[in-house]
């Protein structure tokens, strides 16, 4: 325990170190090829090593090569700053190392209360039991999924896990074209099949065309195939772009779809008073995915499962051996019941002391200021005439193009301006395709973040293009 104590204090002085330079710094450089051979090739060793040994290696060869998601100037793809509430209490939920299937220990109470809170901050119905914490939003997806497939078997009057999905009807799943890749993934990990995935059109702001909807729901139950789920999309990773989620509710209603939101990034967003008015209907799904690991910085990985009906997962989920009984669970039993995992991490504890640190106002006050943020930059793209904006800004994402004046290929050219500016070291942003064209996509969720710094990512474009 000395040496424990002792190599705690360092770890604790280089994880604050870390930190506090991290602004100073670039935002993300390629790792040498002498560092990533020995990242990579090390050997296991055959003795155990000091403690202090293995912090000093960290301090030479981990802490210099981040992802660059802590930097105020990292805009790639969904990836937060770590909360420093939520590393604060890390290591203790590693010194505890419960399994938080159920139990009677503090885990269990704690995510009970987490998922509460989550759900309270979306606006989301929240019944006891009504959702459990996961790896991230791809895992939630498939739980929520799941519990969708088992409530349509049993609707039909037969048990998918009992008797799997041969010979029935093709059970079909509705995304758009917009629609996350977990959606995709999740379909196939279920059996459900790709080709049953149907991709819904998307309007001129990449929102779900319902008329399109409608249609193909239609077509489906003539030709004998099984409508089972929609999933609408509360923030897109591409644009941020918001479905019109009452009227996919509708939808559903009618035809008795499970109405799943995938909310993984974009949830939150809720909170925003100009983006509030785009989530009307979020409150009507079945299910709703979520990451606390986007938006709110809690340290990776934590995602969530929210569900109008836990019994439809407990339904979908649920095998208790003999040994893993437990008298005194009450009604709503373990948490293992209601997903894949039987042992399961103690997510609960990083995610409220993040939750708590912020409180409801400091989760506000970050929603409006990074989709402030995002509107800003539109505003400055728009002004400026060797930038182009292609989507409507909706939450924290700024999706546009670099249109210098010079002729040629505006694809190429956007497809190859994101590692350009990301080897330079002074910001980071990723591409996408949007509307049949490559585009340049900066997505805000560190605090710290300023209009300076958008100012500087638009001429750390300009001068990254020069060089192609």
């Amino acid at each position: 325990m000395t040496d424990l104590r002792a190599a705690g204090e360092r770890a604790a002085a280089l994880v604050a170190a870390h930190l506090a330079g991290v602004p100073d710094g670039p935002v993300w450089q390629p790792v040498p090829d002498g560092e990533r051979a020995w990242l990579s090739g090390q050997e296991l060793p055959a003795d155990g090593r000091p403690l202090a040994d293995l912090l000093a290696d960290v301090r030479a060869h981990v802490l210099p090569h981040p992802m660059g998601n802590g930097h105020p100037r990292f805009f790639g793809w969904v990836n937060s700053p770590p909360n420093p509430a939520g590393v604060l209490v890390e290591p203790l939920a590693a010194a505890l190392n419960p399994s938080c299937a159920g139990g009677d220990h503090a885990g269990p109470h704690l995510e009970r209360a987490v998922v509460r809170w989550l759900a309270e901050l979306t606006g989301f119905p929240h019944p006891p039991g009504g959702g459990l914490l996961t790896s991230g939003a791809s895992m939630a997806t498939i739980v929520c999924l799941a519990a969708a497939r088992q409530r349509a078997a049993r609707a039909d009057g037969w048990d998918a896990r009992e008797e799997g999905l041969a010979g029935r009807p093709p059970f079909v799943l509705y995304v758009t074209e917009e629609g996350h890749s977990c959606l995709h993934k999740a379909a196939q990990l279920l059996g459900l099949g790709a080709r049953n995935v149907r991709t819904v059109p998307v309007d001129a702001a990449y929102r779900m065309d319902v008329a399109a909807l409608r249609a193909m729901v239609a077509e489906d139950l003539a030709a004998g195939r099984r409508p089972f789920c929609v999933a609408g999309s509360a923030g897109t990773v591409n644009s941020g772009a918001v479905d019109p989620l009452d009227a996919i509710a509708d939808v559903a209603a009618e035809h008795g779809l499970w109405f799943h939101v995938d909310g993984a990034y974009g949830a939150l967003g809720v909170l925003g008073e100009d983006a509030a008015p785009h989530y009307a209907g979020l409150d009507r799904a079945d299910s709703l995915a979520l990451d606390p690991h986007k938006w709110l910085g809690v340290p990776v990985g934590c995602g969530c499962a929210l569900l109008r009906d836990p019994g439809a997962a407990r339904a979908a989920f649920s095998l208790v051996p003999s040994y893993l009984v437990d008298e005194n669970a009450g009604d709503l039993g373990w948490l293992a019941e209601y997903g894949p995992e039987q042992t399961r991490p103690f997510r609960a504890l990083k995610t409220w002391a993040t939750l708590s640190s912020l409180g409801r106002s400091g989760v506000v006050r970050l929603v409006e200021h990074t989709t402030g943020l995002a509107r800003t930059l539109a505003e400055m793209v728009e002004r400026a005439p060797d930038f182009e904006l292609l989507a409507p800004v909706v939450t924290s994402i700024t999706a546009f193009r670099h249109t210098p004046a010079r002729s040629g290929d505006l694809d190429g050219l956007n497809r190859a301006i994101p590692f350009a500016v990301q080897a330079r070291g002074n910001a980071f942003l990723t591409g996408t395709r949007l509307g049949g064209r490559d585009a340049l996509r900066a997505c805000f969720l560190h605090p710290d973040t300023t209009e300076r710094d958008l100012e500087i990512l638009l001429d750390e474009i300009r001068v990254a293009a020069k060089g192609l």
